[in-house]
């Protein structure tokens, strides 16, 4: 799967998932603009290991969920680079809580983040791939979108809402050889699975058909390939990258 001159954003890019994305993209021959939000530092990391592995890319820092940032960010690398090829929308945000004590504030974060970050960016890249008539788009979404979860209303609501923007875009923006397709990682390995206690993690591992927790790197070889020309016939498709946790 060769990438090589093909310009690629990756958000929230700093770590986890964002950061194996990163990664594999690069190693396939993009340069890659890394996204972050707060953590520069976790951000340069990311582009180190880029470089250590022979890849190219560049940070850039704005909040998906602010619509002027979002869009003036973009718009600034798009002129940089003349072009852009990938847009992985992958940052996201987490604020659990069940629904009756679930503070207003953060029901609007996160789907600022999640929902409205993701439109924010596809708007931004649409025009100019349009122009190229030619592009990819990954949304990065998530089996609870599919499967519900007590306790993160919010995050189901908002990963739900990722799922009608990619089959909507796919609609609207396949006539210009635009494909638009979402990536719903189940349990991940990351920071927030690390916490999980052994009894909590053997309690989902019986639900899981492959018997382990999905890894980063998961999530990452679904999307290069959905970045590639391999994957020029698929749209409108969420893949499941959950060991059999969800069918």
């Amino acid at each position: 799967m060769n990438l090589k001159g093909k310009v690629a954003l990756v958000t929230g890019g700093s770590r986890g998932i964002g950061r194996a994305i990163c990664l594999r993209l690069a190693g396939a021959g993009a340069f890659v603009f890394v996204n972050y939000a707060r953590n520069e530092k976790a951000a340069r990391e990311t582009l180190r290991l880029i470089g250590q592995a022979g890849g190219e890319g560049k940070i850039v820092c704005f909040d998906v969920a602010d619509h002027k940032a979002a869009t003036e960010a973009i718009a600034g690398l798009i002129r940089e680079k003349g072009r852009i090829d990938i847009l992985a929308n992958n940052a996201g945000e987490s604020r659990d809580g069940l629904l009756v004590r679930m503070k207003e504030q953060d029901w609007d974060r996160v789907i600022d983040t999640n929902l409205k970050g993701a439109f924010n960016c596809c708007r931004a890249v649409a025009y100019a791939m349009m122009k190229q008539r030619g592009g990819r788009i990954i949304n990065v979404t998530s089996i609870v979108a599919l499967s519900g979860n007590a306790g993160q209303a919010n995050y189901s609501a908002s990963k739900a809402g990722i799922i009608g923007l990619t089959k909507s875009l796919a609609r609207e923006l396949g006539p210009r050889n635009i494909c638009v397709n979402a990536v719903a990682p189940g349990l991940i390995i990351t920071d927030m699975t690390s916490a999980m206690t052994e009894e909590q993690r053997e309690k989902v591992l019986e639900g899981i058909p492959l018997s382990r927790l999905g890894t980063p790197d998961d999530v990452a070889g679904v999307v290069l390939f959905l970045a590639s020309d391999e994957a020029g016939y698929i749209t409108g498709q969420v893949i499941g990258v959950n060991g059999g946790l969800y069918m």
